[in-house]
């Protein structure tokens, strides 16, 4: 199918954003909006973010990727993920407001932009939003790095012949691991106390109360998708939520967090078309009511 891209500002709290549109020649109804993860910019790791926006628009479905506020080529002071509600909304404000067929919005976000984008719905109750995908999701905080260190590296070096040949030969510092781990011990009985209305528990509070079709994509060789699944299992508040009927999940057992190699990529983008497809968002017929401007833009 024909795309095109187009590049454009739109305003959020008195600052101008940038944004880039990749929309097919007959776009669907649904449009993907990609919240970007981290301190960087709409291309995304391993220009990531722009080939998935690609390959969603081949396959039938409008995309928009931006830069927040303070990010890349958008003007005002960078701020965290838990401070980028207005920048979501905006997005969703300009792209449906440039392309007016597009009635339900999926927000795609990976690891903090997986939590600002739940953050977005738990605070704004958007109706136009309708699923979510979300990669690796953060929810770090010293109690729950702690329980994943507890868990899984400490149980991973007891298995590696190189920490028994270091113990044997006197080589490894014992007594640094066994503070190391009382220490992380501490942690994990001190934060389970800590985080009820933490922006941890309001990700619990949005997937809790969100009808839509949700698809959770976690890589197994990232520590940030480890904590995820141990703080989900652990949290209280999050009981029950992963198994909700309408949560499809996505497991790439050695995609690592940025989904660094082309395979990856490619699997991440077929899956989500996939989910789409089988969540009823099929591309539509809807023509583009823009012009295009190529496939060149960044």
């Amino acid at each position: 199918m024909k795309t095109g891209e187009q590049a454009f500002l739109f305003p959020c709290a008195g600052e101008a954003l940038l944004g880039v549109a990749c929309v097919p020649e007959m776009a669907a109804s649904t449009g993907i909006v990609v919240a970007v993860g981290g301190p960087q910019y709409r291309v995304g790791s391993h220009r990531q973010f722009l080939l998935l926006s690609r390959s969603l628009a081949r396959a039938g479905f409008p995309v928009l990727r931006f830069d927040f506020r303070g990010m890349g080529d958008s003007s005002g002071a960078m701020r965290d993920f838990e401070a980028v509600e207005d920048d979501i909304g905006a997005a969703i404000d300009a792209f449906v407001a440039r392309y007016p067929g597009i009635e339900r919005i999926v927000l795609w976000g990976l690891c903090d932009a997986a939590s600002a984008s739940l953050l977005y719905w738990e605070a704004r109750r958007d109706p136009r939003v309708y699923g979510m995908c979300l990669l690796n999701p953060w929810v770090r905080s010293e109690a729950s790095l702690a329980r994943t260190h507890v868990r899984h590296y400490y149980g991973q070096r007891l298995l590696q012949s190189e920490f028994w040949t270091k113990l044997l030969s006197g080589k490894a510092d014992i007594f640094g691991a066994a503070a190391g781990l009382f220490a992380n011990l501490r942690l994990t009985r001190k934060g389970a106390r800590a985080e009820s209305r933490s922006f941890q528990g309001r990700m619990a509070s949005a997937l809790g109360a969100f009808a839509g079709p949700v698809l959770l994509v976690l890589s197994g060789n990232d520590y940030t998708a480890k904590e995820f699944l141990q703080y989900a299992g652990d949290d209280p508040a999050w009981e029950g939520l992963l198994a909700r009927p309408q949560i499809a999940t996505l497991s790439l057992p050695e995609a690592d967090h940025t989904f660094s190699s082309a395979n990856w990529r490619d699997r991440v983008a077929q899956g989500t078309v996939d989910w789409l497809n089988r969540s009823g968002l099929e591309p539509g017929a809807v023509p583009s009511s823009a012009g295009f401007s190529g496939n060149a833009i960044r």
